[in-house]
């Protein structure tokens, strides 16, 4: 999994694009492990295990839980993966894009 989420990294610019991770595991030293272990650069929460505020309030049943989010804050996808994952953010990304050349433009 953590391969494609690099090559998003890699792909778009962090002003356009980035991955904020939640961790539940069952404790604070368990997921520090699994970040270095998996060698995770992105931002990561520990969200306290499976029952955590983060997983509740979010009402994740599985991990991992994929939501996409816009730069509203918006949640727009849910669960998207491989192409349609890609296609998703794409769609994400070109939304930005011309929302900052409509404000460039004013």
């Amino acid at each position: 999994m953590y391969p494609h989420e690099r090559s998003l990294v890699e792909k778009y610019p962090a002003d356009e694009f980035a991955i904020v991770g939640v961790n539940s595991e069952s404790t604070v030293e368990a997921a520090q492990e699994a970040i270095k272990k998996n060698n995770l650069t992105w931002m990561n929460f520990y969200d306290g295990g499976t029952n955590g505020p983060i997983s509740t309030r979010w009402n994740v049943s599985g991990w991992p839980t994929i939501y996409l989010i816009d730069a509203q804050g918006i949640i727009r996808y849910k669960d998207v993966r491989g192409e349609d994952m890609d296609k998703a953010i794409e769609e994400l990304v070109a939304e930005l894009r011309t929302e900052k050349q409509k404000a460039e433009t004013k």
